[in-house]
């Protein structure tokens, strides 16, 4: 039976003289490798062009079972990482475009949405919701409550990202994938609580001022944004690590610079008390001695 181990994409054997073979990976970190009793082409022959018949070397078995679960070899470390999961994309098209392109050249199935896909998402029970996510970009400021029914995703398993041009300026906000996770309303909170102008920014999500005549999208920020989307979803496809889920980002529309903000869930509140005033008891009248 022929080998199945195959170097993965990215990582390098290096023959290094008078030290013998060591492993690239991916991340530009160099290991070494004890080969023990195996020839070091042998093992460097298996992995890259196959040769060697399974279970003839047990040391060659043992070496190449190494690299498989170390994710350097084998047919796991090739997949798209993004294969088996579902995207749902809406808005702005002059991001949906790129980041569709983004996310099949990943390996995910793409399906263009609307809000009526969001509420079927929410509703339906039977699909492997961990493997879908949404995406929804905006080329405006969100209205208040757009966003609203879609923050529940998390809760029901699906992974939920977001994103929004004010001005110049295009906000990233953190990838919802679990119950607990920052959400739309969580940022705005974060957002009016950190600004002196509270009220002024408050009064301009809610379509109280003149329009936003910032500027659109060109290719490069609309690609640079994608992009940007498409790493947050491939970390969800990997597991999402908390840094992840906690980070807002701004592009600047000039320069194309990024900005990373951390950012928290908001706790629920306890109702504040009845402010109306209750009834006082009467005085008593107490009677000189």
């Amino acid at each position: 039976m022929a080998p199945t181990a195959r170097i993965a994409p990215g990582v390098v054997l290096v023959r290094t003289p008078g030290q013998g073979l060591a492993v690239r990976t991916a991340d530009g970190e160099f290991l070494r490798i004890d080969t023990g009793d195996v020839p070091p082409e042998a093992l460097v022959a298996h992995l890259t062009s196959g040769r060697g018949e399974a279970g003839a070397d047990p040391g060659l078995d043992r070496l190449a079972r190494a690299f498989e679960e170390a994710g350097y070899a084998g047919d796991a470390a090739s997949a798209p990482p993004l294969a088996g999961h579902t995207v749902h994309v809406l808005g702005d098209g002059r991001l949906t475009g790129p980041l569709t392109r983004c996310v099949r050249d990943a390996g995910g199935d793409v399906r263009t949405a609307g809000p009526a896909s969001v509420r079927a998402l929410l509703a339906d029970r039977r699909g492997q919701r961990e493997r879908q996510a949404v995406v929804w970009c905006l080329a405006d400021p969100v209205p208040d409550g757009l966003w609203a029914e879609a923050d529940r995703l998390p809760a029901h398993g699906v992974g939920w990202l977001r994103c929004h041009r004010e001005g110049r300026q295009v906000w990233l906000e953190p990838l919802s994938a679990a119950p607990g996770d920052v959400t739309s309303e969580h940022v705005r909170l974060r957002r009016l609580a950190a600004t002196a102008a509270h009220r002024e920014l408050a009064a301009y999500w809610a379509g109280h001022g003149t329009p936003d005549t910032g500027p659109a999208h060109t290719e490069a920020s609309a690609a640079l944004t994608a992009a940007l989307l498409c790493a947050d979803l491939v970390a969800w496809a990997s597991g999402a690590p908390l840094v992840v889920r906690r980070r807002l980002r701004r592009v600047d529309l000039r320069d194309l610079a990024v900005t990373t903000h951390p950012v928290l869930p908001v706790p629920h509140a306890a109702p504040l008390p009845s402010l109306s005033p209750s009834p006082s008891p009467s005085p008593s009248r107490s009677t000189a001695p």
